[in-house]
């Protein structure tokens, strides 16, 4: 397998412990973790035994340095993650939701150093030159013009190389902000519809394609936890007609029935076959989400999911689309249990629960 190379940025993470409310927490304690979408998706290809690539660009002091030790603790090689002059690390605040309380984020990302560092400041011939994949979502354009001119460069460059390229919608609308008078929707259909005539495969939840993209997946409420689950794959195949270089389309399927019970699965369309399989199934062939009841954190398993579909579509073990599917949605599953945004489940812990190893029983 060759190397996925992933471009976004990474953050220092901040968050209450347990789960109080930042009211009860502070004055006091908060605990510091690294992350970011794409570095996430870095992270979790390395657990899985692939070769990982996170690109970005950090200020030059201690602290991001210690950011790029965390990754590369983990196995993601860091050598083309640029030190800027200018810029600081981006921070955003996590208050973790349980029941029927929502999780909370806030964002202090102003500012940061990969969104003011121009296209020209990375070399992506060389970044690209033993790669076969490269991975970038939805919210690295929506920090900056600048960040966004970067992304579509660097899509260019991995699509001009051959590379397949991947990108998770991902809609955020708090961070399309920097074109003053332009609503975010707006804002980010426009660049997105940019950058995905270079995409192969595309990411995206059961909001994102219509707050992106307008196009609605029929009765879907996901206020309500409501999914028109027939609706999905035509949902695909619009994407597909509006983007013919788009060759999958991944759905991930949220149940919100609260903070901390959510049923969770997803859904993989092919578009030379015009077909669309949904994961997990039970042993008669019908798709059963995942119910996930007591979430420990939920923040990244989107990620956790882009990343074991990455892996999934370049594994032979995963021989068919329902097997890759399957892959994926427990990977991303699993995440839930998994305290930070890193996925830190083993390719081999994935592969029990898509055996149906479900129990969670103490493993001896």
């Amino acid at each position: 397998m060759k190397t996925t190379v992933t471009f976004g940025e990474i953050m220092g993470r901040l968050c209450p412990p347990q789960f109080l409310r930042f009211r009860q927490a502070m004055p006091g304690q908060l605990d510091l973790t690294f992350a970011g979408a794409e570095a996430n998706v870095a992270v979790s290809l390395a657990h899985f035994g692939a070769p990982a690539r996170f690109v970005t660009a950090i200020p030059r002091h201690a602290v991001a340095e210690a950011c790029v030790a965390e990754l590369r603790s983990f196995g993601v090689d860091v050598s083309a993650i640029h030190r800027a002059k200018t810029g600081r690390l981006g921070l955003y605040f996590v208050e973790r939701g349980a029941n029927q309380r929502p999780s909370r984020v806030i964002y202090d990302r102003a500012h940061s150093s990969v969104s003011l560092t121009p296209a020209s400041a990375y070399d992506w011939e060389a970044i690209f030159a033993d790669a076969g994949w490269f991975h970038f979502t939805g919210i690295t354009p929506a920090l900056s013009a600048v960040a966004a001119e970067a992304c579509l460069a660097a899509a260019r460059a991995a699509k001009a190389r051959g590379l397949v390229v991947s990108c998770d919608l991902n809609f955020r609308a708090k961070l399309w902000d920097w074109e003053p008078g332009t609503p975010a929707r707006e804002l980010a259909g426009r660049v997105m519809r940019g950058l995905l005539p270079f995409v192969d495969v595309l990411i995206a939840n059961e909001s994102d394609t219509a707050d992106v993209l307008g196009i609605h997946a029929g009765d879907t409420d996901v206020e309500e936890g409501r999914l028109d689950l027939e609706r999905y794959p035509e949902v695909a195949a619009r994407l597909v007609e509006a983007f013919p270089g788009v060759r999958h389309v991944a759905i991930t399927l949220r149940e919100s029935l609260s903070a901390s019970h959510n049923n969770w699965g997803a859904m993989l369309y092919d578009a030379s076959a015009g077909r669309a399989v949904f994961g997990p199934l039970d042993r008669l062939g019908h798709y059963r989400p995942h119910e996930i009841r007591q979430i420990v954190d939920r923040v990244g398993a989107g990620d956790s999911f882009a990343a074991a579909l990455i892996f999934a579509l370049q594994c032979e073990d995963y021989d068919t689309p329902e097997k890759k599917i399957a892959f994926a949605a427990a990977a991303s599953c699993l995440a839930h249990s998994i305290e930070g945004d890193f996925n830190l489940n083993s390719r081999e812990e994935v592969e029990s629960l898509t055996g149906g190893n479900a129990s969670g029983r103490v493993v001896r």
